[in-house]
């Protein structure tokens, strides 16, 4: 029996749409996940994906016509079958599936990798993963968890200091790093115990070794007891993530001090001083741990402004806030050279065309991560990359047929809920699911003092793109909240379509920013209106009354500010 095509209802306010172009044609074979068909809104274009397989034996609305939500668009059915008076050619029969489970192999136990496992085990696949470290990646181990701990850590200390505004007198001691450091262990352990339970649940099977392609379906792996083995899938899914990259700066390999993000999260102690090159999410996070603990931190920043790929005005507003507590910045700097000065270390910045010498007892290199793709042996059999940086389309497919890839290896957004998310895609589509991957929804969180997220197009990046939009804007002074909690620093800003007053972005410097910026991504998946926003009705007294308030101010109409 024919299937129907039908309108799908792309937003909550959605009651119609217009049918713009047909990409398949009458007679075409379709298969799931293909694209029949693209859809405008009064808000944007989208792409209607075929749910079924087989022939388009009729097109009911042409291209210009509207369509009411749940409206015919199309049929799809098997060659010789008619509908309306249509007949499709036949097609050739699909080939009969391969009995038995899908084997798949994933490479790579981190955010990406271990999610990727167990979606293809709830999918019924048979589910190896090859992990050659430990289980939870870099962000379980030396990456996001850790490093939320030390800064939990930095930031009640900083409460504790600030209780007597509160009329609550606390006198701090001092820090025990060792217990600090016991914690940060206790919570990575805990949780990389609970990914190993995960496994034995899903029935995935765990390796412990390095894993390289012998063959484009069969996978050399060498394991920690030195063993070698050569494993063949039906299915691969490259989740083999980053290492820290290291700058081509004179002295820095040479120099016991300078450490990347791991070294930094293991200090034996807290050290007096700390010079940070790299003004990105990582320099920026450790930078205010440490000025928290104590330390004296300067940070060193190549580009113009810190955290580039954040809002401008509110990433400024951070710089400022993080001046003020001691942190010394210097942007359009270069760092030119390392060395040794005693038990400290020089370093060589040129800074106003001027060199000048910085000295600190630790140095952390934090420029970035590369991929980690060097043993994998992609080039032998043809897996198109650019310099380890592996090429996939939007079901995370690479040029190989049944290999796919996904996370930090592809060289693009390197974030674990990135990787998580694109690793659920490629699990489905390597088990017969038709899945896309749309990082239009994708949240950058920065957990500094206070917290910086955003998510969608910011201000700077809708200026070039050329698309007309328009801001509102909240001061976290004017939330009762926020005033509790943090004395009201920061600010919501929301960039808003200016023709159909679709949220392009939302970007929020607060506290629990990183929370927030949740019903704002559910806000661009939704195609949400800023009158969406205004119609949801906020709890009081919440900080996240404030996300409501600045999408008031963008319409003019906000309550607790003067509009202008």
């Amino acid at each position: 029996m024919a299937v129907e095509v039908k309108m799908p209802q792309l937003g909550l306010t959605m009651e119609e749409g217009t049918v713009s172009k047909w990409v398949k044609g009458e007679g075409d074979t379709v298969k799931v996940g293909d694209i029949l068909v693209e859809i405008t809104t009064d808000k944007l274009t989208s792409e209607v994906a075929s749910e079924a397989e087989g022939t388009l034996i009729k097109i009911v609305a042409k291209e210009g016509e509207d369509v009411p939500v749940k409206g015919i668009l199309a049929y799809i059915g098997q060659a010789g079958e008619a509908i309306g008076g249509a007949t499709a050619a036949p097609v050739a029969a699909p080939a009969a599936k391969k009995a038995g489970k899908t084997t798949v192999a994933v490479i790579g136990g981190g955010p990406g990798g271990y999610v990727t496992a167990i979606r293809a085990a709830q999918l019924g696949g048979e589910v190896t993963l090859i992990e050659k470290n430990k289980l939870g990646g870099t962000c379980l181990n030396v990456g996001c968890i850790p490093t939320k701990v030390l800064l939990h850590s930095a930031e009640a200390l900083a409460e504790v200091k600030e209780m007597a505004q509160l009329g609550i007198n606390v006198e701090v001691k001092g820090i025990d790093w060792s217990k600090v450091q016991a914690k940060k262990s206790a919570v990575t352990n805990q949780l990389v115990s609970g990914v190993s339970g995960l496994m034995k649940a899903n029935k995935i099977k765990v390796i412990e070794g390095v894993a390289s392609f012998a063959s484009k379906d069969t996978l050399a792996v060498t394991k920690k007891d030195g063993s070698k083995e050569n494993l063949t899938f039906d299915k691969i899914i490259i989740a083999a993530g980053s290492v820290p990259a290291v700058p081509p700066i004179p002295g820095v390999k040479e120099n016991a001090n300078c450490v990347d993000s791991t070294g930094a999260l293991s200090f034996e102690t807290i050290p007096k001083s700390l010079l940070v090159i790299g003004g990105g999410v990582i320099g920026i996070e450790l930078a205010t741990a440490y000025s928290r603990f104590g330390t004296e931190v300067t940070v060193v920043e190549a580009m113009t402004k810190l955290l580039p790929m954040m809002d401008g005005e509110l990433t400024a507003q951070l710089r400022k806030m993080m001046e003020a507590r001691g942190i010394k910045i210097m942007t359009d700097a270069k760092v030119q050279s390392v060395e040794a000065a005693g038990a400290a270390t020089k370093v060589n910045v040129e800074v106003g065309g001027k060199v000048e010498a910085f000295l600190a007892e630790k140095v952390l290199v934090a420029v970035g991560r590369r991929t980690d793709t060097e043993a994998l042996n992609l080039d032998a059999v043809g897996i198109a990359n650019d310099r380890g940086r592996i090429s996939v389309n939007d079901k995370m497919e690479t040029n190989v047929a049944n290999v796919y890839a996904i996370g930090d290896c592809l060289g693009k957004v390197m974030l674990a809920h990135v990787a998580s998310a694109q690793g659920e895609v490629a699990a489905e589509n390597a088990l017969g699911e038709a899945a896309v991957y749309n990082g239009a929804t994708n949240p950058s969180c920065v957990y500094t003092d206070p917290e910086f997220a955003g998510v969608g197009l910011t201000e700077e990046k809708a200026k070039e793109m050329g698309i007309s939009f328009k801001v509102g804007k909240f001061p976290l002074m004017a939330n009762g909240k926020a005033l509790i909690m943090n004395g009201g620093v920061g600010m919501i800003k929301f960039i808003i379509g200016e023709e159909y007053k679709e949220v392009l972005g939302v970007h929020i410097l607060g506290p629990r920013a990183t929370d927030l910026i949740g019903e704002c991504a559910l806000a661009i998946g939704l195609e949400a209106t800023v009158e969406d926003i205004i119609a949801t009705i906020h709890a009081h007294p919440t900080v996240t009354e404030a996300v409501r308030e600045a999408a008031l101010a963008a319409e003019k109409r906000a309550i607790h500010i003067p509009n202008k």
